[in-house]
C-alpha cells in the first residue's frame, strides 16, 4: 500500500518539518490500533454464528431475539457517547472500547456456560463495538485534509481490513489444527483489542481542541439519519440473516465462514482506499444510491440462488454474495463524510454520528426479531424479499442527498 501521509505532506508545503513528523507518529499509530481493533471485530464476525449455532444450539428465531440485546448498546450510545464526551475525547473513548470488547471476548470465551451469562457477555462485547463505531470516522476525519476525506477513511478502512485477514486467518489455522475451540478464539480477540486499546490510549489527536457537544438532533441532518436507519437493516440482513443462511441451510463450517471473510478482508485491503477515492470524486449521493440497488441484488441473490442454480452451483454464488457485501459495507464511510460536509460545527460530528448509530439501532433491535418469526412461519426466502423491498426505498431516500458546493482540494 502506498504512503498514506505522503499526499498530505506534498500539499502543504507550508507545514514544519517537526510538526509533518508528529502528524506521521500520531497517523501510523491510529492506523495500527485500527489494525488490531480490525482483527478482534474479523474474528468475532467469522466465528460468532457458528459459536452460537454449536455451543448453545440457537435456532433461527433464537438468533433473531439475541439481536436485541446485542443492538441495546447501539440504541444507547447516543446518551453513553454524550456522557463520555463531557469526560474524555474520542481516543480515550475508543481505548475504553477496546477495553469492554476484550472483556466481553473473555467472557465468551471462558465464562459462558449458560445462556443468560452468553447474552451478557455479547451485550459487553457490543458496548465497545459501538462506542468504537461511534468515534473512529470523527478520529479518521481529524487526520484527513479537505476533500480528501474519503481518501482517509478508505486507508483506516484499509488497515482495518488487513487487522481482518491477520485476525480471521489465524481462526482458520487454529480451527484447521484444533477445531471449534472458542475459548480460544476468543482469546486472541481479546488480546488483539488490549493491543488497541493501548494504542488509541497514546493518541493525542484532538487534544486542547473545543469539546464535542453530548447530544445533537437537528432537521438539517434529517437525511443522516434515514440513511442510518437504512444501514441499520442492511447491517442486520448481512451479519444475521446471510451468513445464517450458509450456517443453518447449508451447513458450512466455521473454518469455511472465515475464508470468506479472509477474501472479502483481503480484496478490501485494496478496494477500500479506491472506493474512499471514488466517494471523493463522484459524491456520497452516487455511491450510496448504488450501494442500495447493490443491496437488493445482493437481497435477490440471496432468496433465490437456489432455485435459481443447481446445489453445488447455488452455494459458490452464495459464497460470492457473502464477499461482495462484506466488500459493501466500505461505503458506510460515505455517511461520515457526507455528515461532514453538512455539518454546522466540528463539534456536532460526534455526537450526530452518535445520534445516527441509536436511529440504527432502533431498526437493528426490532427488525431481526420480525425476520427471525418470518423465518421460521414462511421460509427464508421472504425476509430478504421484505430486505430488497426496504432497499428500493432506500434508493429513492438517497437520491436526496444534497452537499454544499465547495472546491475538492486536489488529492
Amino acid at each position: 500500500m502506498h504512503d498514506p501521509l505522503a499526499q498530505d505532506n506534498r500539499t502543504d508545503p507550508q507545514l514544519p518539518l517537526k510538526e509533518k513528523g508528529s502528524q506521521r507518529k500520531e497517523l501510523i499509530r491510529a492506523l495500527t490500533a485500527t489494525l488490531f481493533f480490525g482483527a478482534a471485530g474479523g474474528i468475532v464476525t467469522s466465528i460468532l454464528n457458528n459459536y452460537l449455532a454449536d455451543v448453545h444450539l440457537l435456532d433461527a428465531e433464537g438468533r433473531g431475539w439475541l439481536e436485541f440485546p446485542r443492538e441495546l448498546p447501539g440504541f444507547l450510545i447516543m446518551f453513553v457517547a454524550g456522557g463520555l464526551l463531557t469526560l474524555m475525547r474520542e481516543t480515550k473513548m475508543a481505548a475504553l472500547a477496546m477495553f469492554f470488547t476484550a472483556l466481553g471476548g473473555v467472557g465468551l470465551g471462558w465464562l459462558s456456560p449458560t445462556t443468560a451469562l452468553m447474552v451478557a457477555w455479547v451485550a459487553t462485547w457490543s458496548m465497545g463495538d459501538h462506542i468504537i463505531f461511534a468515534v473512529e470516522g470523527p478520529i479518521g476525519l481529524k487526520l484527513a485534509k479537505k476533500g480528501g476525506e474519503g481518501r482517509r477513511l478508505g486507508h483506516f478502512g484499509g488497515a482495518r481490513n488487513l487487522g481482518t485477514i491477520t485476525g480471521v486467518g489465524v481462526i482458520y489455522l487454529l480451527s484447521k489444527w484444533i477445531g471449534p475451540r472458542y475459548e480460544v478464539f476468543f482469546t486472541v480477540m481479546a488480546g488483539a483489542a488490549v493491543i488497541a486499546g493501548v494504542l488509541y490510549s497514546t493518541l493525542k489527536i484532538g487534544k486542547g481542541e473545543k469539546r464535542s457537544r453530548r447530544i445533537v438532533f437537528k432537521k438539517k441532518y434529517g437525511i443522516f439519519y434515514a440513511i442510518s436507519a437504512l444501514f441499520g437493516i442492511r447491517k442486520q440482513i448481512f451479519l444475521v440473516f446471510g451468513s445464517w443462511v450458509l450456517v443453518s441451510l447449508h451447513d458450512v463450517p466455521v473454518s469455511t465462514i472465515a475464508l470468506l471473510y479472509f477474501i472479502a478482508a483481503t480484496l478490501g485491503v485494496f478496494l477500500r482506499p479506491l472506493l474512499g477515492d471514488v466517494i471523493d470524486w463522484v459524491g456520497e449521493r452516487v455511491v450510496l444510491a448504488a450501494d442500495e440497488i447493490l443491496l437488493l441484488v445482493i437481497c435477490l441473490t440471496y432468496a433465490f440462488a437456489t432455485d435459481i442454480f443447481p446445489q453445488h452451483v447455488a452455494l459458490y454464488v452464495l459464497f460470492g454474495a457473502y464477499i461482495f457485501d462484506n466488500l459493501l459495507f466500505a461505503l458506510r464511510i460515505a455517511r461520515t463524510t457526507y455528515l461532514k460536509k453538512i455539518a454546522d460545527d466540528p463539534a456536532d460530528i460526534t455526537p450526530t454520528i452518535s445520534m445516527g448509530i441509536t436511529i440504527d439501532h432502533a431498526v437493528a433491535m426490532s427488525l431481526p426479531v420480525l425476520s427471525g418469526y418470518i423465518w421460521e412461519a414462511w421460509g427464508f426466502r421472504y425476509v430478504f424479499l421484505i430486505a430488497g423491498a426496504i432497499a428500493i426505498v432506500g434508493f429513492f431516500v438517497c437520491l436526496q442527498i444534497k452537499v454544499p458546493n465547495e472546491e475538492t482540494a486536489t488529492v
